[in-house]
């Protein structure tokens, strides 16, 4: 006698369909997602020009110096991907995880990366997106120059650079509720922001805190995207701390969902 049940070997076959479009399906469907409040698009990307616009081009003595206004520009446009990051991942992540569909979306046979992957990648394009302005305001009111060399090897230093920032935006997704989270993102945000010289130049600080920068995502960041803007070569403790907070953080990123996975469906 013939069954019409579907057979145990039936069940794995859903879980080996292609990654890559599942991937491009959700990255697709999260950008049209974000892109219905238009508010939050054009608040990501207007607060970091506003500030460059408030605070650097009424001082002439940085706006009208290459060298400085240069720095004030890549300074924001770090401000600007790692803001985007935290708080749009972050808070993402957080929603969800508050939400009825996203327990259901988990119960899907879809590797987990695939999701994880199209929500970073999905914060990506709109943390870049956040850039245009800091560099249209950088080129139109102060004396900032780059040559196109070196604005591509910007823009993929950066690119790598702000790893950390999305891992660690997901991270605090996955460990705080959504109320919590914007007190973490908020205090990290200002704290790296500061503390990585991406508002005032790390000449300026105290020897103390010029050391103590130095162990700053957002400083590492810096100093890497200005190596590759002006084509010199970065220091070893540039290079380590990047790396050292990309793998920490995206292991801190797998544990803290692999532990809400097991505390909300185990």
């Amino acid at each position: 006698m013939t069954s019409t049940a579907a057979r145990p070997t039936d069940a794995p076959r859903a879980s080996t369909a292609p990654a890559l479009p599942l991937y491009a399906m959700h990255l697709r469907m999260l950008v049209i997602e974000t892109l219905r409040v238009p508010i939050a698009v054009i608040g990501t990307m207007a607060f970091p020009a506003l500030s460059l616009l408030f605070f650097v081009v009424p001082n002439r003595a940085v706006a009208e110096d290459p060298v400085f206004a240069t720095q004030a520009v890549l300074g924001l446009a770090v401000f600007a991907v790692m803001v985007s990051a935290l708080f749009n991942l972050g808070l993402t992540v957080a929603e969800n995880r508050e939400k009825p569909w996203d327990p259901y979306l988990r119960s899907l046979p879809l590797p987990a990366m695939v999701r994880i992957a199209a929500q970073i990648s999905s914060t990506a394009v709109f943390s870049f997106l956040a850039i245009v302005p800091v560099l249209i305001v950088g080129a139109v009111a102060t004396e900032a120059s780059v040559s196109v060399i070196g604005l591509v090897a910007g823009l993929v230093a950066l690119a790598v650079t702000s790893i950390p920032f999305l891992l660690l935006g997901a991270s605090i997704g996955y460990a705080f509720s959504s109320k919590a989270a914007i007190a973490v993102i908020q205090v990290g945000m200002f704290g790296f922001a500061f503390g990585g010289g991406l508002f005032f130049p790390p000449q300026l600080f105290p020897e103390w805190l010029e050391t103590l920068s130095r162990f700053f995502p957002s400083r590492h960041a810096r100093e890497l995207t200005l190596a590759a803007v002006e084509g010199t070569t970065p220091e070893l403790w540039m290079l380590a701390g990047a790396i050292a907070w990309t793998l920490g953080t995206a292991l801190l990123a797998l544990w803290l969902y692999r532990r809400d996975e097991g505390r909300r469906y185990r």
